[in-house]
């Protein structure tokens, strides 16, 4: 094999399992292995100074060709003297070639010979992503590690996709190394095959012949369970050769990483240490901690008294509760700096535990502290359980049972109810599904197609304990079972995943979710229908009109379903409904929600909405539907000048987030808005 760019020196493998400790060299530093990547998407890991990641510990970055060939785009690179320069990172940098977010992307691409075609999310254009353009805009990026573009798949494809996808990512890996050219970057080759173990020993076999300086297990965590990604995890690194560092594609938790090492892995990536971080969860040496639960609120202890990185040195688990409560953005970046300290710090162990021949010792106790709860503050059982059972709280949410006998989720810091007094999935299907008309927008028009109708996109705004898209996702596979519909994309966005993972433990109380994909969603944050290609369900965390913006499609419908003003006021403003408006108004859309609010109504109203009348759930007589000016009036009744009359002599007639010496303008602004101008025919009640 012809030499490595990399220089890469094996020095040791423990006794007893295929753990490897090595070092290798690229264009901007030494490199010891095994080692962790923060992920640095768009030139920059969320919320973290490049100082920070630094005295941490990181030693290569990952960014994504993906999004920075769109934004800013390779001539700003060029310009600037490459990412290094542009972001003043001094250490390496290997760039994923962006097949993992047009895969992503499945209603809004095609795949061909040539490469894959997407719509750009900044400006709307048509790209085409070949592989050698790839290659040319990391070359613009200055990467030290470039990674081709492959095909990737569900793990749980059919054989005939993943070979199918094998096959083109063989291809492309041939062309990448052609449009290398005279480069010092290294590149990464990727292994395929999902979780066939003959089309796994095919990619390898093909792909190790050719001059790669290191191999990249892809399509895994994108599917399967984990004892099945750990075996195929275990098949392809043995397929691959001792020379060339071995990388996991987007993997994973700490856990997950340390049985990556035992089968023989030395680099992982993975956005987890500082998502998690936004809600509020650390990783310890004394288990996971969820700083949003209220016993922590006065602990004025380090984060982890054994931890010597900078924010358990100075700041209380007290502060850090407060931060995560109040979402203020120094907690993000003050536990994602923790959580990024604590990967690296258990990659030296691990190494250093390789070097000293102790591995098999450390790996048998560390997998067993790895993924457990805060040990000095575990969640408490309730009362009425048994010890052994699993616990009906989770973070700061418990299983309510109504007294009709029907199970939800309620917060229990505020008290409020996600369904007080229907059953979730009734409320679901009564509100959101129905109302909707959603069975009749799936349906193909006259000469349409299934294969090139446009799929009906549902923003799913307060993912909650998950009923609301469960219910358009039944309605949706009931029709597809008899007869050809269109497509139906799922986006689903939820700032805190707590009430969702409650339910999932509790099936029994909460049925409609033995259904799976539930499951893959909290896992994977994405679920892909296998019996109806043309059904996806994604989710995007974090709070939403920071968000949305994210979200890799438009949308129809949007279920706006987030807790009340008094627990989440922020959900519920006008700037809240300006930004919404912003994002999507131009696109016809309709938005339902449970709210009636008149501060609710008057805000969406004032920020271009048309607002209407919806139907009544539970013990409300009526609920709201907001209509962006392209999908007004549409086929709701919309609130006329009665409605105006009250909101005139309500008490609340204005926004909280509105300054007083705006109230007459705004007052101006509502009753010229056109839904009132444009008279009876419109407004009808």
């Amino acid at each position: 094999m012809t030499p490595s760019r990399l220089d890469f020196r094996l020095e040791a493998v423990a006794d007893g399992s295929r753990a490897r400790a090595a070092v290798f060299r690229t264009l901007h530093n030494e490199v010891r292995t095994p080692l962790f990547m923060p992920v640095g998407t768009q030139a920059t890991v969320k919320a973290q100074l490049p100082e920070a990641l630094e005295e941490a510990g990181s030693q290569i970055l990952l960014a994504n060709t993906y999004h920075l060939l769109l934004r800013p785009g390779p001539e700003v690179f060029e310009r600037l003297g490459g990412i290094h320069g542009f972001m003043k990172w001094d250490r390496s940098v290997l760039t994923d070639s962006g097949g993992f977010q047009i895969f992503s992307l499945p209603h809004s691409r095609s795949m061909s010979e040539e490469g894959a075609v997407f719509q750009s999310y900044v400006d709307g254009k048509t790209i085409l992503l070949s592989p050698e353009r790839s290659i040319l805009t990391q070359r613009s990026i200055g990467s030290d590690i470039m990674m081709v573009l492959d095909q990737c798949i569900p793990s749980t494809a059919d054989r005939r996709s993943a070979r199918a996808a094998l096959g083109i990512t063989q291809r492309w890996a041939e062309r990448s190394l052609a449009a290398r050219g005279d480069s010092l970057q290294s590149m990464f080759a990727i292994i395929q095959g999902a979780l066939y173990h003959d089309l796994r020993e095919e990619s390898a076999h093909g792909l190790t012949a050719l001059p790669f300086d290191g191999f990249a297990i892809g399509g895994l965590a994108v599917g399967e369970e984990k004892a099945q990604r750990e075996d195929t995890c275990e098949f392809t690194a043995g397929l691959l050769p001792a020379d060339r560092p071995r990388y996991l594609m987007g993997v994973g938790t700490p856990l997950d990483v340390l049985e990556a090492v035992h089968r023989g892995v030395d680099m992982f990536d993975c956005i987890i240490p500082t998502q998690v971080a936004k809600r509020g969860t650390l990783f310890t040496s004394r288990g996971i901690v969820q700083l949003r639960r209220s016993v922590y609120k006065f602990q004025d202890l380090p984060a982890d008294p054994a931890c010597t990185c900078p924010v358990c040195a100075k700041y209380s688990r007290a502060y850090l509760h407060h931060l995560t409560k109040t979402q203020e953005t120094l907690g993000w970046q003050l536990m994602g700096q923790h959580n990024i300290w604590f990967y690296h710090q258990l990659m030296r162990e691990i190494r250093r535990a390789i070097l000293s021949g102790r591995f098999l010792d450390y790996y048998h106790t560390a997998r067993q502290t790895l993924g457990r709860e805060d040990l000095d503050h575990p969640s408490p059982p309730t009362a009425k359980q048994a010890p052994t059972s699993r616990p009906l709280t989770l973070g700061a949410y418990e299983v309510h049972t109504a007294q009709e006998g029907f199970a939800s989720i309620r917060h229990t810091t505020s008290g409020e109810i996600m369904h007080a007094h229907t059953p979730p999935m009734e409320e679901a299907r009564v509100l959101y599904v129905d109302q909707s008309r959603f069975a009749e927008r799936v349906k193909l028009l006259p000469g349409e197609s299934a294969e090139t109708a446009a799929p009906l996109v549902i923003w799913d705004v307060g993912l909650g304990a998950a009923a609301n898209a469960m219910a358009a996702l039944e309605v949706y596979e009931s029709l597809a079972a008899t007869g050809p519909v269109r497509g139906l994309q799922i986006i689903s966005f939820e700032n805190d995943l707590d009430p969702l993972r409650l339910a999932l433990r509790h099936k029994r109380r909460f049925p409609y979710l033995q259904h799976g994909a539930a499951d893959a969603l909290a896992i994977r944050r994405q679920w892909h229908s296998r019996r109806f290609p043309r059904l996806s369900w994604h989710l995007i965390t974090g709070d939403f009109h920071e968000t949305l913006t994210e979200a890799p499609a438009l949308p129809d419908l949007i279920f706006y379903d987030l807790f009340s003003r008094r627990t989440h006021a922020s959900a519920w403003t006008l700037g809240a409904f300006q930004r919404l408006f912003d994002a999507c108004g131009h696109h016809p859309c309709a938005l339902f929600t449970y709210s009636t609010s008149t501060a609710s109504r008057v805000a969406l109203l004032a920020t271009g909405w048309h607002v209407a009348k919806g139907v009544g759930t539970g013990v409300k007589s009526e609920t709201t539907i907001a209509l962006s000016p392209p999908a007004a009036p549409g086929p709701w009744p919309l609130l006329g000048h009665a409605w105006l009359g009250r909101w005139e002599r309500s008490h609340v007639q204005f926004p909280e987030d509105l300054p007083g010496e705006a109230h007459a303008a705004f007052a101006r602004q509502i009753r010229e808005h056109p839904q009132f101008r444009q008279g009876a025919a419109l407004a009808t009640r």
